[in-house]
This record gives C-alpha cells, sequence and structure tokens, in this order.
C-alpha cells in the first residue's frame, strides 16, 4: 500500500503539472479526473499487484486529455481572436462610411451655398446697372405702372422695377416696338393687355404707388436685369422674387 501511495502522488503531481501547463480549464480537469479514475480501476481490478512505475496508459491518456484541452484553449483563443479582428474591421468601415458621407453632405452643401452666392452677386451686380433715362409723359408713366402692378404687384419692388425694365429694353432693341404702349399692346406679348384687366386698372387709377415709382426709376434707368427681354416663371436666367429675367 505504501507504494501505491508513492505512485497515486506521482501520478496526481503528473498530471497537475500538465494541466497548469495547459491553463486549467473544466474540461481539461474533467479529462484528468477520468484518467485517474481508469487508472485507479485498472489498478482494483488487478487486485494490487506489485510494480515498480506509472503504467504506459495512464501516462498516454493524461498526456492525450492534456495535448487535446490545450488544442481547445488554442483554438477558442484563435476565434476570440478573429471576432475582435472583425469587430475592429465593421468599426472602421462604419466609421469610414460615416466619414464619407459626412465629406459628401458638407461638399454638397458648400456648393449649394456657392451657386446661391454667385446667384446673389450676379443679381447684385445687374442692380447696379445703369441703362440711359428715357424720357415719358405722363400718360406713358401711368401706362408703365399699370402693366407693373398687373405683371408684378405682388412681388418685391427690385421685381416690379425689373419688369419696368424688360418693357424700356424692348423699346430701345430695336427688334420690337418703338414707344411704351406699342411694346405693351404688341399682341401676345403681355396677359394683362390682352385680357382687358390692364385698362381697366389704368382707367380706375388700381395700381399703387410702389408701382408707379418702379416705372419712374425704370425711365431714370435703374436695371437690375442687364438687357434682358423676357420675363416669367421659367428656370433659368436672374431670378427676382417668383420671376426669372433672360
Amino acid at each position: 500500500m505504501t507504494q501505491h501511495k508513492k505512485i497515486m502522488a506521482m501520478f496526481t503531481a503528473v498530471t497537475t503539472g500538465l494541466v497548469m501547463t495547459i491553463g486549467f480549464s473544466s474540461e481539461a480537469a474533467d479529462r484528468v479526473s477520468a484518467a485517474q479514475v481508469l487508472y485507479m480501476e485498472n489498478y482494483r481490478d488487478a487486485q494490487y499487484p506489485a510494480f515498480d512505475e506509472i503504467p504506459e496508459n495512464a501516462w498516454t491518456d493524461t498526456r492525450e486529455a492534456a495535448d487535446a484541452a490545450a488544442e481547445q484553449y488554442k483554438e477558442k483563443k484563435r476565434k476570440e481572436e478573429e471576432a475582435r479582428k472583425a469587430a475592429e474591421e465593421a468599426r472602421r468601415a462604419q466609421e469610414e462610411a460615416e466619414r464619407i458621407a459626412a465629406e459628401q453632405a458638407a461638399a454638397e452643401q458648400a456648393a449649394a451655398e456657392q451657386a446661391a452666392a454667385e446667384q446673389q452677386a450676379a443679381v447684385a451686380q445687374t442692380v447696379s446697372t445703369q441703362a440711359p433715362a428715357m424720357s415719358a409723359s405722363t400718360d406713358e408713366l401711368s401706362l408703365l405702372a399699370a402693366i407693373i402692378f398687373c405683371e408684378a404687384g405682388n412681388q418685391p419692388y427690385e421685381g416690379q422695377v425689373a419688369v419696368g425694365a424688360v418693357i424700356l429694353n424692348r423699346v430701345r432693341s430695336g427688334v420690337y416696338p418703338n414707344s411704351i404702349a406699342e411694346v405693351i399692346y404688341q399682341p401676345g406679348q403681355f396677359g394683362p393687355a390682352m385680357s382687358g384687366w390692364l385698362d381697366s386698372v389704368l382707367a380706375s387709377g388700381g395700381y399703387t404707388e410702389t408701382a408707379r415709382q418702379a416705372a419712374a426709376d425704370a425711365l431714370a434707368g435703374s436695371n437690375p436685369i442687364g438687357d434682358c427681354l423676357y420675363f416669367g416663371c421659367g428656370d433659368y436666367g436672374i431670378r427676382i422674387g417668383d420671376h426669372f429675367f433672360h
């Protein structure tokens, strides 16, 4: 029995050292314990024979259990490292996508602001343009005020001056008739003149003082739209209020 105790002590020390070498885990402990039990059963069944060394199969079983536990531990660590790297790559990809989206949004906003600034600069430049003053009778002033009211009475003051400037540009152009009345009443040109609304406003003096002042400024040479001959609700040209001048 003394010899048996020594052998068991040696066997326990060996198995404990192997488990500590690979890193203790419940599975490793279970497999080593199973090897111990197997050895004890073999020893018991042999009716305590005398022997001088640990049986070869005990060493083999313990070594295999330890190796298997070590491989399992390595595989677990490998998978954890792969998962960590995958999560890091996903995080970096998300950050890169967000950065690109932010840069694109900033670029689009900057482009829109630049376009708006250029348009405002163009308008500001044309506003400062002075056309040659044009003399007109009181009736012509009233007629110009009336058409300005009908066409742009609900627009900003600058837009009202611009309508008057379009009519005067036509008078000067050599392509259209050379008087204010003839330009305004030219067939197919101004809706209020064709519908009779212009005559009604003119007869009643229904235009506003703002429209009359816009007509006077246009005759004096104020011109926010350069040499434009047309205006409407299109989508190109110099925009003033709801109208585009081109």
